[in-house]
Order: C-alpha cells, then sequence, then structure tokens
C-alpha cells in the first residue's frame, strides 16, 4: 500500500516546505508529520519522503534512525520514552525503568499486549534540571518523577484510552 498524506497533512506538508528554500531541509518536520499521521514512519512512507524532497530513501532512512524520535515499527498508543542520562540515572531514571517493565510487564521496545504502552529509553532530552525525565509521544516532558506519580500517569493513560484504538500498524 502506497503512503499519501491525508488532505489536511497534504496542506500542512505545502506550509512546511514554504518556509525552506531548499526541500530536503524539510525533512525533519517531515518525519514528524509522517509519524503523526502513520503512527510510524512506514517503509513506503520513506519512498514517499524521498521522492517528495528530492532526495535518496537512503537519506531519510539515515536520519530515522539518528533520532530516537521517530519509530521504524508500530509502537502502542503511549510511547513512553525515559531519559537514561546521566542526570537522570543519576536522579532516579534507573528505578522507575524498573518499575515500569514490572508494572507493564514488557521490556525495553516492547510492547504491551493490549497496544496501549510501548517503552523505550532516550538519549538526553535536555531537561536535566528537571530530572527525571519521561516524554510520552512527542508531548511535552513529565518532569521530577517519583514512582507514585508515575503510578499515578499510567493510570491516568489508560483511564483515557477508553475504546480508542491502540497499537497502530
Amino acid at each position: 500500500m502506497a503512503f499519501e498524506f491525508t488532505a489536511e497533512n497534504q496542506t500542512e506538508f505545502e506550509r512546511i516546505l514554504s518556509r525552506y528554500p531548499q526541500k530536503r531541509a524539510a525533512l525533519l518536520p517531515t518525519l514528524y508529520l509522517v509519524q503523526k499521521q502513520h503512527g510510524y514512519v512506514c517503509k513506503d512512507a520513506i519512498g514517499f519522503i524521498a521522492e517528495k524532497l528530492g532526495i535518496e530513501p537512503v537519506q531519510v532512512y539515515a536520519v530515522i534512525t539518528f533520532y530516537t524520535m521517530f519509530n521504524l515499527k508500530p509502537v502502542g498508543r503511549f510511547h513512553l520514552q525515559l531519559c537514561n542520562n546521566i542526570s537522570c540515572m543519576l536522579l532516579g531514571s534507573e528505578k522507575l525503568l524498573a518499575h515500569l517493565r514490572s508494572r507493564l510487564g514488557i521490556g525495553l521496545k516492547e510492547t504491551t499486549p493490549d497496544g496501549l504502552f510501548t517503552l523505550s529509553t532516550v538519549e538526553c532530552l535536555g531537561s536535566c534540571g528537571t530530572a527525571p525525565v519521561l516524554q510520552i509521544n512527542c508531548d511535552p516532558y513529565r518532569e521530577n518523577l517519583g514512582i507514585e506519580e508515575l503510578d499515578r500517569l499510567l493510570d491516568e493513560l489508560r483511564a483515557s484510552a477508553g475504546d480508542a484504538p491502540a497499537a497502530q500498524e
């Protein structure tokens, strides 16, 4: 199945392109747009992006694999990305990671059977002064996390899921 933008995202893509003098400079915002629409950057989307921006698919792939915020396979509705850099580690991210693994019953880069949660660690999120830090999808950071706050957050996310679709494929 060939990838195409929705009508709304095609309009957004054209707006993005208008901000850059060279199309290839729009690669990062285009990747975000694709992932927002599809949940991850599928193989068909890589070719689609390359064609739209006038670059080679391998260039798109290289950028996707360089950055931790892009996914090449489906992730859960809530992609939990815990910072594992030095400040976060010193302030408890390892304990949070162990707790997440235990509570969710999954390992790193795994998704819960209900499709709600995928767990990853990421390099520095740039919020060392408020460590430990968790990012959910591309939403604002959750900072100064402890086990109790993390448990409340997981409960809120699970409750908010309701009947909404889980993992995107």
